[in-house]
């Protein structure tokens, strides 16, 4: 499964609801198994679920496991609770994912995405195809379906 098409999928569906950036934000989290309400906090910590098992990541974030999805909508959903700073100190020194190894990057571009989401540079109806070109690889782009036809 092309998980990354998944997660950009996911977040164009969440997009489509009208919420406000902040519960966005946080519906995105949901898809790394992340609550909304007092018990994120416990679901955080124990590394959520993974509904989106696969790859299609790009390289630089592809840790050789199915779970990035998880890895990148967890991110987020502590981010947008306690902040950018917090978050990559958790990331570096709690999960020890080191700066330049794959999850250390893709942490530091979901950071980037609440971030960019929470200041109105990234709308909700181009969140989707910032992931998709940010973080997918190969594949991960939508095209319109051509039919060959024998006439």
């Amino acid at each position: 499964m092309d998980a990354c098409a998944a997660l950009a999928d996911s977040i164009s569906h969440i997009a489509d609801r009208g919420y406000s950036n902040r519960r966005f934000l946080k519906e995105i989290g949901r898809i790394g198994g992340v609550r909304r309400g007092p018990f994120w906090v416990t679901d955080a910590a124990s590394g959520g679920s993974n509904p989106l098992k696969g790859r299609g990541f790009r390289a630089a974030f592809d840790d050789d496991t199915d779970g990035q999805s998880r890895h990148f909508a967890g991110t987020v959903a502590v981010t947008v609770r306690i902040g950018g700073g917090l978050s990559q100190w958790l990331t570096s020194h709690v999960l020890r994912d080191a700066p330049d190894t794959a999850d250390g990057r893709l942490s530091a571009e979901a950071i980037e995405f609440v971030r960019l989401v929470r200041a109105g540079a990234l709308r909700q109806p181009d969140a989707a195809d910032w992931v998709r070109r940010s973080l997918c690889g190969a594949g991960a782009t939508r095209f319109p379906v051509v039919v060959a036809t024998d006439d």
